[in-house]
């Protein structure tokens, strides 16, 4: 039951980038994303990987992970958008 609900909060973490990547990739707006905020996040959720992997938790390894690569796509998205 305790790592269902960590695989739940990491799946609702996950889910709850999606708006930015509509935003980004289908929309193509890339105004009020902050890249280094992104990128402080990406390096945030990067040491929850690592701590997940110390700690042997799955939960903690396999969403922090899917939030990282979610995250990295809204980045490249709006790279691209703002290439002169």
């Amino acid at each position: 039951m305790i790592e269902l609900i960590g695989f739940l909060a990491g799946i609702l973490g996950v889910l709850a980038w999606f708006p930015q990547v509509r935003t980004v990739w289908f929309e193509k707006r890339h105004d009020g994303v902050s890249l280094p905020t992104l990128f402080l996040i990406v390096f945030t959720l990067s040491l929850w990987v690592i701590y997940g992997v110390l700690i042997d938790a799955t939960p903690i390894i396999y969403s922090n992970i899917a939030a990282i690569l979610t995250i990295v796509s809204v980045i490249i998205g709006v790279i691209k958008l703002r290439k002169p």
